[in-house]
């Protein structure tokens, strides 16, 4: 199941369903205080924002234009302005409700009514037990799958799900049906976010996610591994933990596909870009919380890119290697670009993609934003190319 390009009704009705939303799980006065208390900044944005967009986009030289909205669309700049503004100012208590369940699912629901699909051809089910929440989504449920892909979802531990995702994963399903699997399935991992829980919680839910993933595989390496940002970095800290495990040790994944990783938490090169909608002060304000008062932040299991130790990462990394994606405007790119240097000395098989001119989980929200099916499509069809010549 692969939709059309978000639209602007689409915005509207997602504004309708996150409205009710934000009373319920954040509550009405919450909810004002903050709307009250930012409604100045709110006011100047209205007239700000529309004239940055046009002074770039219409009054700047090609040349001097940043490297993003030399490539973007009107409709994708516009959006990733409103991205960059809420993410650097709104807080995360707000930002979660964006991405919950409450919203994501019915949101999905319209988008596809609106393409006249009444029931996915996909089918999934919820995962709800004491150690483990995720989401599994399958062709057949009666048949074996020849193919699984474990994924944790970005949203700097503090926000995202994987039904906000779930345009996404469905997409990605079908693209490996299409790729000649026979009955591909994928678990999406539903880890307990920040502040409600900090690190290694995290960290063991992502384990146990793992172990779930095994129990139903007959072969640990038909399973691909993968996230984006800070799902990325879980499965980052993950693969290092296998290695002091002997009992995980020899149930390696057969394949990492890392979109944008976050791969060291608290880092001086996690820098703002003229193009990124992340922001650096706020990503560190994630991690901190993330990590929590008692472990160091430069601990490597907390945060990958702290781990120097080749043979470490040469004992991680999966059968069939690596595969990185991410933009060339990224934040966090010269952290990505590290430890791919560092994974090429360890002589493990890794390859990249570095997008020009992309910004952050751009092969995720091109999905939504692509202008045409291809586009939408591109970095996915990447990673379906890479699993099926590995696995």
């Amino acid at each position: 199941m692969i939709l059309s390009q978000i639209s602007y009704l689409d915005c509207i009705v997602f504004l309708i369903f996150l409205v009710p939303q934000l009373l319920i799980q954040v509550g009405l006065i919450r909810t004002a205080t903050w709307v009250l208390g930012a409604l100045p900044s709110l006011t100047l944005q209205v007239f700000v924002l529309p004239f940055q967009f046009i002074r770039e986009r219409y009054f700047t030289p090609y040349e001097h234009r940043s490297a993003f909205v030399q490539r973007a669309t009107p409709f994708q700049d516009f959006v990733i302005r409103c991205v960059r503004y809420a993410f650097a100012f709104m807080p995360a208590s707000l930002g979660r409700v964006f991405f919950s369940k409450g919203v994501s699912l019915p949101f999905l629901r319209f988008r596809m009514l609106r393409h006249g699909i009444v029931t996915s051809p996909l089918r999934w089910n919820e995962i709800n037990r004491p150690d483990l929440k995720g989401i599994w989504i399958t062709h057949n449920k009666q048949e074996q799958p020849d193919i699984i892909v474990y994924y944790c979802h970005g949203g700097g531990f503090a926000m995202g799900s994987g039904f906000f995702y779930m345009e996404f994963l469905l997409a990605w399903v079908n693209l490996l049906k299409e790729a000649g699997y026979r009955n591909p399935a994928l678990f999406a991992l539903e880890y307990t976010l920040v502040p409600d829980a900090v690190y290694p919680t995290q960290l063991q839910e992502t384990l146990a996610g793992y172990e779930y993933v095994l129990s139903i595989a007959r072969n640990h390496t038909r399973i691909c591994v993968g996230g984006d940002s800070a799902g990325a970095t879980l499965m980052l800290s993950f693969l290092l933990y296998m290695t002091d495990h002997p009992e995980l040790r020899h149930q390696r994944p057969g394949l990492a596909v890392m979109i944008s990783p976050w791969v060291t938490i608290i880092s001086k090169n996690n820098r703002n870009t003229q193009s990124d909608f992340l922001n650096a002060t706020s990503l560190e304000l994630y991690g901190r919380q993330y990590i929590g008062p008692k472990v160091p932040s430069d601990d490597p299991l907390v945060s990958p890119g702290n781990c120097k130790d080749i043979k470490k990462w040469t004992a991680a990394s999966p059968e069939k290697g690596w595969f990185f994606l991410y933009g060339s405007e990224e934040v966090l790119g010269p952290e990505t670009r590290a430890l791919i240097s560092l994974l090429k000395k360890a002589g493990t098989n890794v390859d990249h993609y570095e997008q020009p001119g992309g910004i952050h989980a751009w092969p995720v929200a091109s999905l939504y934003l692509g202008e045409t099916r291809d586009a939408r499509l591109h970095g996915l069809r990447d990673i379906v190319q890479t699993i099926r010549s590995r696995i």
